[in-house]
């Protein structure tokens, strides 16, 4: 399990978090095989019905067959059960969409890197004493990045990654990365149900490579 400043350091240079959730095994290796041939080195697959942690059996020992450099998380993580469930079955690292204690004290007893999502000053600095060091600000489509200017000098010591309401173009991530974040996560903007469906693998190609483009463009210019 790699440590939490490798996590931490290959999301910021990659600067965006592919999410996304598929039933069938075949197509959700696909999904992971074509965002890693694009460069992608960490995606989060979220934890989104009862087949959820059967195929991630599945994706991870893919992963340790032919992506080994590979990390692979597991988002929508609610409880400590579901916690201890996908680490089992080979989660690099585990993403909330709220703060719990309980999973706090889980992750930190366990040495996991643990990202709990939060909404709230006040949420933030419980995840912040609990030793979070990333934070996904969620939903972000209803904080936005004025939110992030104005919390972000309270938490000096934390990361932040918005999860909802980041398009794919140069005018939202802009105002993302301008506002202090070190990260986005993508999920239908990049990943979408129509993709995954019609198995559009090089449409995936295209985002994914303009997601990487437009965050160089934008880490030059803030």
């Amino acid at each position: 399990m790699p440590d939490n400043s490798t996590i931490i350091n290959e999301i910021a240079q990659q600067g965006f978090l592919p999410l996304f959730f598929q039933k069938d095994v075949h197509k959700a290796k696909s999904v992971v095989k074509v965002l890693y041939a694009s460069g992608v080195k960490v995606i989060e697959f979220t934890n989104r019905g009862t087949q959820a942690i059967e195929v991630f059996k599945e994706l991870a020992e893919f992963r340790n067959q032919e992506m080994p450099d590979l990390m692979l998380a597991t988002g929508t993580i609610r409880t400590v059960s579901d916690a201890e469930g996908f680490l089992d079955a080979g989660a690099d690292f585990l993403i909330s969409p709220v703060f719990d204690q309980a999973l706090a004290s889980f992750a930190n007893a366990r040495c996991v890197f643990w990202v709990p999502g939060c909404s709230t000053p006040t949420e933030i600095h419980h995840a912040d004493l609990s030793g979070c060091r990333v934070v996904k600000l969620f939903p972000g489509n209803h904080l936005g990045p004025g939110f992030v200017q104005a919390i972000k000098p309270l938490f000096p010591g934390i990361r932040f990654i918005p999860t909802g309401g980041v398009e794919l173009d140069e005018e939202s991530m802009g105002a993302w990365f301008s506002s202090g974040v070190f990260a986005v996560g993508l999920g239908s903007n990049l990943v979408s149900r129509s993709i995954m469906d019609n198995e559009q693998y090089e449409e995936l190609t295209r985002r994914t490579r303009l997601a990487r483009q437009i965050i160089e463009r934008v880490k030059q210019i803030i």
